[in-house]
């Protein structure tokens, strides 16, 4: 199943007799730190649903091309009818709470919750090395990621820009409730990061991921740091 995942990428030049045996001993290591059995169920009903789709899932997303070897970066692929976006497209009535801001090209932020966003808004509206930030609020931006052998869209909290990093972004997501799919978002959008960067059309993209509040402004302070 993992190699007919890779093999249907787009990117994906290696034929599966070649690219079945470099999987291997990925997946044995795979199973070797990442899967704890506990008795008295045994190691391989890991090949029993829904363990082996859930396995699947975090290999598949998790295997990038070897780029220190000469392997091509993974690039990304683009929408065919929709241009680049941009804040002046938000617009819209809400029933939620709602904030003003200062640093933002939208001049209100949409609290999705009571406290959390309105704190993370606060510290990035103040912090001086945030030259703008926007929340993702009828931006039409989502990062495709695969849980539970679905596509789904992930839809991160804050798009970053910072004071002397020149088109660069920090995409920052705030995430304070439990999350099953947690990981397998962190994943694609640190894929879809790397993947733009590499692109070379869209700037440098970096992501970030916080669970207290006060992370907020480490998370700018090292994004406004890196080179």
């Amino acid at each position: 199943g993992l190699v007919r995942r890779l093999v249907e990428q787009r990117q994906c030049a290696v034929p599966a007799q070649a690219l079945f045996p470099q999987l291997v001993p990925i997946v044995e290591r795979f199973m070797r730190d990442n899967v704890g059995v506990i008795p008295p169920n045994d190691i391989r009903d890991v090949a029993v649903s829904p363990y082996y789709q859930w396995a699947t899932d975090m290999l598949s997303e998790a295997i990038r091309p070897d780029t220190t070897a000469g392997e091509a970066p993974e690039l990304p692929v683009l929408e065919a009818n929709r241009g680049e976006g941009s804040t002046r497209e938000v617009d819209g009535e809400t029933s939620r709470d709602v904030r003003e801001v200062n640093k933002s090209h939208v001049n209100r932020v949409v609290l999705d919750t009571k406290q959390w966003e309105q704190s993370a808004a606060y510290h990035l509206d103040t912090h001086p090395r945030v030259e703008s930030f926007v929340k993702n609020w009828r931006l039409g931006f989502g990062i495709l990621y695969l849980a539970d052998e679905k596509m789904r869209t992930y839809e991160p909290d804050f798009i970053v820009r910072c004071v002397g990093r020149l088109n660069a972004q920090l995409i920052l997501e705030t995430k304070m409730a439990r999350d099953d799919h947690k990981e397998a978002k962190r994943a694609a959008a640190l894929r879809w990061c790397a993947a733009v960067t590499a692109s070379g059309k869209f700037g440098v993209w970096s992501y970030e991921m916080v669970s207290r509040p006060e992370d907020v402004r480490a998370a700018v302070e090292k994004f406004a740091a890196a080179v």
